[in-house]
């Protein structure tokens, strides 16, 4: 079992950034790869980033690459996504998703287990 809380969200304007938090418990965390999801009004979760369960490895949708940065602190059970130069169209609410599954083929239905998810709003 895992249980993981996001933190981190809010609004700020385009071009800025923001940190988020997947802070997680439960044993078999170190041992999951972890997803980045986010889902706008309106429109299906789709996936992010995520990072390989040693940190070695991550994968990103192509809209994001080279603005967010997955990273993962196994010592404190906690994943964060870095978010620079930020877009109104990163708006969206933000989940963090723990699974078995390689990191290039998380889908939002194939994820065992969520966070509650953190709100990110950014203004033009």
């Amino acid at each position: 079992q895992v249980q993981l809380v996001e933190s981190g969200g809010g609004l700020v304007q385009a071009g800025g950034s923001l940190r988020l938090s997947c802070a997680a418990s439960g044993r078999t965390f170190s041992l999951r790869n972890i997803g980045w999801f986010r889902q706008a009004p309106g429109k299906e979760r789709g996936f992010v980033a995520a990072i390989s369960r040693g940190g070695g490895s991550t994968y990103y949708t192509d809209s994001v690459k080279g603005r967010f940065t997955i990273s993962r602190d196994n010592a404190k059970n906690t994943v964060y996504l870095q978010m620079n130069n930020l877009k109104p169209e990163d708006t969206a609410v933000y989940y963090c998703a723990a699974t078995w599954l390689s990191i290039t083929t998380m889908t939002a239905g194939s994820m065992d287990y969520w966070g509650q998810g953190t709100q990110v709003t950014v203004s033009s």
